[in-house]
């Protein structure tokens, strides 16, 4: 199992991380510093939504060009960790242009500064967000699915396929035209954002202000991964990213600079391997399920003895 055994070498070369579980290791640390310390061409997928650079409560507003060149630096680490058939998955909003727009989408600014192949751009359309009064409210971000290998990469279309088929048994020549499992999701993916409020809260709302939902994440995870990857996320935040490889037999790695968002990904995390354990009493679980997180888990055991801690 090469994977395990590169999660196990991350973990190593970067040391105690903040919360761990079985496959999972998230550190309290800036994304460049940590990234820096992670071997070349040992991660699958990454899967991440920076900060826009619009004034969140946990970004510092950078002028434009500044913010282009310190994500320009993080993606060239990025690049150099993945892995040749490797793949990143990049979600950006948009930003105010002086002179030249209201809300111009960021990929838009960073096409030409990526250093991977651009398979195709994703629309991710949901329903919440801010009513307009002059312009159409936006209701879309942007997803860029880019490759290390243009001729080379995971694809698992039957793993993401969308059930909702409108005419699921039409023939032709008396044979089904479409495919029993579902139809290809095509590039705009209708997926509700994770809300606050009132009444009106998701259930897997926590205080982070821009979460990312697990359902678009893990649709990611099992489109452009295959079970037992390594994903990444630079910016875990409140712990989408690694609860959605928790939920899909992946591993991940995760660097959150912000101390409170990681204590809360760690309760969120923790809370998932419970509820893993419940299942893995369950005695329809697939053998190979088991059996591969198990070793999953003997293998970050053992990573982290050798760095002095209790697992």
């Amino acid at each position: 199992m090469p994977s395990i055994q590169d999660f196990a070498t991350i973990v190593s070369a970067l040391g105690e991380p903040y919360v761990h579980g079985s496959d999972y290791a998230v550190y309290n640390e800036d994304c460049l510093r940590g990234l820096r310390r992670v071997p070349a061409a040992c991660v699958d997928l990454t899967v991440t939504s920076p900060p826009y650079n619009i004034g969140k409560e946990y970004e510092r507003p950078l002028p434009l060009d500044e913010y282009i060149a310190w994500t320009t630096t993080w993606l060239a680490e990025v690049h150099r960790v993945t892995k040749p058939h490797g793949a990143l998955c990049l979600n950006l909003g948009y930003v105010s242009v002086p002179g030249r727009g209201h809300a111009v989408p960021l990929p838009y600014l960073l096409w030409d500064r990526i250093p991977f192949f651009i398979v195709q751009e994703i629309v991710w359309n949901y329903e919440a967000g801010v009513a307009a009064r002059r312009r159409l409210s936006p209701r879309n971000e942007k997803i860029l699915w880019c490759v290390k290998d243009e001729n080379s990469y995971t694809f698992n279309l039957d793993d993401i396929r969308d059930p909702d088929v409108k005419y699921p048994h039409q023939k032709k020549n008396g044979k089904l035209r479409c495919n029993t499992i579902g139809k290809n999701p095509s590039d705009v993916w209708r997926i509700a954002k994770v809300t606050s409020g009132t009444h009106r809260a998701s259930a897997e709302r926590t205080p982070h202000p821009a979460q990312f939902p697990v359902d678009l994440v893990e649709r990611m995870v099992k489109g452009f991964s295959n079970p037992g990857d390594i994903v990444l996320d630079p910016f875990m935040g409140s712990g989408s990213t690694a609860e959605a490889c928790m939920r899909s037999g992946r591993c991940a790695i995760g660097f959150e600079l912000d101390g409170d968002y990681c204590r809360h990904a760690g309760v969120r995390l923790a809370g998932v391997e419970d509820d893993r354990r419940r299942l893995i009493d369950v005695p329809a679980m697939r053998e190979s399920e088991v059996s591969g997180r198990g070793a999953v888990q003997r293998s970050l055991a053992d990573s982290f003895e050798a760095l002095g801690q209790r697992t």
